[in-house]
């Protein structure tokens, strides 16, 4: 085995992750950790500051409430988010966001983030619950307070070591092991209780960018799947693993369409010019109540596009320039038109500026000025960010205190937001069945996480024991890549292509395909039926066996090769969650061809499961939808 220094490190309670939900654990656990003697640590596999889905920045805020204002209550907002996710969400947790997500924001604030204000000082909304900002360095600011927070508690932080497997007491979480992605160390990391917090998934599915555009991705590509593969392996239960996100954006550069949908109010239209959110009303009859609220759900609105796609109508357009146009001849006489269309434009390219730069690199390359031209968008293959429009992520206890008597048996297990696993949290992406979170929710979510793990932790202050040649095997096992490539790489003239290993970026290929062509990927139109997901499973355990031939060059592609194997994790799980559901309830995430309708009758309830560590075999559940409020009613669901 090559040769590394092993460092243990022994913590009360370990944060694994460094986005937006880790920083907020980080934040409040340092707070009450600090009042009970207690030791934090964090792991980041990247740099705090720019780590996690935030980490270009963001033009809004897409999670606020406002409960100060009076407008809206923490019940609109679960209303909203059960009826965008097809009536499948546990109310519990949404609420529970919602009613602490204020606060997270008015925390932003303090720590200097810029949020737009009018004239009267009040926060300008580019939709009902989103704030414009200036966010350009929004991850730094909130990583910054999460440093000093941990520093001033004397916890740690340690940057650049990438998590592989979870250590287990039995039936509770224990620590972790890792790698240092810059130096030769193996990290042992011992803790009382662990809060899971490392993001969701992309390139799981082959992306629409390929060849010269292979790496850009709506969603940031480092993010490989590291908390559904971490909490798989500990035997935690998953939900909602079939519910991944496809969102529509701007063609190849995956540039943001919120504002100009919400703020600039622009249409988008097929190459003919039909407006298919008009044109295809009808459809929304087949998928209601759902398809009669307002707004209409992400899937929704991504299923009539997809519909005129499907009939040869696309490309699909974002009318950008005539939204413009119409917001600058409102304004009122021709001077205050332009000085209104010179502000449109700079908030336009502000919008790419502060967090996808690349879409303004790609339309400044091709000549293309927003303001006089319309734009292409499209469905960008499906990703797993159980934090935005998506839902899956392990599942967690509720709050206690929000909890009635028809869920707390089903939803409550001992502390908030911990998974089946004994004291183990989940936070952001981790946490499944509690979707639009977006940055501010995950924040609030890693805060209930971070007071409920540090409460766990002194009602629980033991250190759970260690099988030391257990660790030391995982540990091998962690470095086999390097062992494998140093073994064969001789063999070959070229040490990219060898009979003894495969390399990770192939590896990442084979699983694309698979996912691709067999579970509804972009060039299957996003369908699938249980042919294609049985050949989908044949397959992937072929790609798992060869895992254990993967080979690393360097400590970089040491890296490469565990993000696909946990990729290759929730792959699987996506299988045969979408193969147990037998229904399409998402149709502009994904259709079961072979069953095309809605069944409300048997599948108005979660699709969960479970690996089963020792006996590598995979359990499927269903769980009830209990409500926390009573059901929308009638007038809600046609936008009242």
């Amino acid at each position: 085995m090559a040769k590394f220094e092993k460092v243990e490190v022994t913590t009360d309670l370990l944060i694994l992750g460094g986005g937006m939900a880790a920083c907020g654990a980080a934040v409040e656990a340092a707070y009450w950790a600090k009042k009970n003697g207690l030791k934090v640590t964090l792991v980041d596999k990247a740099a705090m500051d720019r780590s996690g889905a935030v980490a270009m920045g963001l033009s809004a805020i897409n999670q606020y409430v406002g409960l100060h204002e009076g407008k809206n209550t923490v019940k609109d907002y679960v209303d909203y988010v059960r009826m965008d996710l097809m009536g499948i969400i546990r109310e519990d947790l949404v609420a529970n966001i919602a009613r602490h997500v204020d606060s997270t924001v008015h925390l932003f604030e303090k720590w200097g983030l810029p949020i737009w204000k009018d004239a009267e000082g009040r926060y300008v909304h580019e939709g009902r619950w989103q704030l414009m900002i200036n966010g350009e360095s929004y991850k730094v600011i909130v990583a910054e307070a999460a440093k000093n927070a941990l520093q001033e508690a004397g916890g740690e932080y340690f940057e650049r070591v990438f998590i592989t497997e979870p250590i287990l007491d039995g039936d509770r979480i224990a620590g972790a092991i890792g790698f240092s992605t810059r130096e030769n160390k193996a990290y042992v990391f011992r803790a009382k209780s662990v809060i899971v917090a490392m993001g969701g998934a992309v390139h799981v599915f082959k992306p629409r960018s390929t060849g010269e555009g292979l790496g850009r991705a709506w969603y940031p590509p480092w993010n490989s799947g590291s908390s559904a593969y971490f909490t798989l392996r500990a035997g935690a239960e998953m939900t909602s693993q079939e519910v991944r996100f496809i969102p529509v954006r701007f063609k190849d550069a995956y540039g943001p369409v919120g504002a100009w949908f919400l703020l600039f109010k622009s249409a988008a239209t097929n190459a003919m010019g039909g407006n298919y959110m008009i044109e295809r009303k009808d459809e929304l009859e087949s998928w209601k109540p759902y398809g009669l609220v307002k707004p209409i759900p992400a899937n929704l609105r991504n299923w009539l596009g997809m519909l005129d796609v499907m009939e040869g109508k696309g490309p699909i357009f974002m009318r950008t320039a005539e939204a413009i146009q119409k917001i600058a001849a409102d304004a009122g006489d021709e001077k205050a038109a332009k000085k209104k269309l010179k502000e449109l434009e700079a908030e336009a390219w502000e919008d790419f500026l502060d967090m996808t730069i690349s879409q303004a690199i790609l339309w400044a390359a091709n000549n293309v000025e927003p303001e006089k031209r319309s734009s292409e968008i499209a469905a960008a293959e499906p990703y797993f960010i159980g934090s935005h429009s998506g839902a899956s992520g392990a599942w967690i206890s509720g709050p206690e205190d929000l909890q009635n008597g028809q869920t707390k048996n089903d939803y409550f297990w001992g502390y908030s937001h911990m998974s089946t696993v004994k004291g183990m949290f989940c936070a952001g992406d981790a946490s499944g069945a509690s979707s639009h979170k977006f940055s501010s929710g995950s924040h609030a979510e890693g805060r209930i996480c971070g007071k409920a793990a540090v409460k766990f932790v002194v009602e629980n202050n033991t250190l759970p024991s260690m099988d030391t040649a257990a660790v030391d095997k995982m540990i091998e096992a962690q470095f086999k890549p390097l062992d494998v490539f140093a073994e064969f790489s001789g063999k070959t003239t070229d040490p990219e292509i060898n009979p003894h290993y495969i390399k990770p970026k192939m590896f990442m290929f084979r699983l694309q395909k698979i996912m691709d062509e067999y579970v509804g990927g972009v060039s299957a139109q996003f369908a699938t039926n249980k042919a294609c997901l049985d050949r989908a499973l044949e397959l992937l355990a072929f790609l798992k066996e060869d895992s254990a031939n993967l080979a690393a060059a360097d400590l970089h592609e040491l890296l490469r090769c565990w993000e696909n194997v946990q990729r290759l994790w929730q792959a699987e799980a996506h299988t045969r969650t979408i193969l147990f559901r037998e229904e399409t309830r998402w149709p502009g995430y994904y259709r079961r061809t072979d069953f095309p309708t809605m069944d409300e009758a048997n599948w108005h309830c979660f699709a969960n499961c479970r690996w089963i560590p020792g006996k590598n075999e995979w359990e499927m559940i269903k769980r009830p939808m209990l409500h926390l409020y009573p059901k929308a009613q009638e007038h809600e669901l046609v936008g009242g």
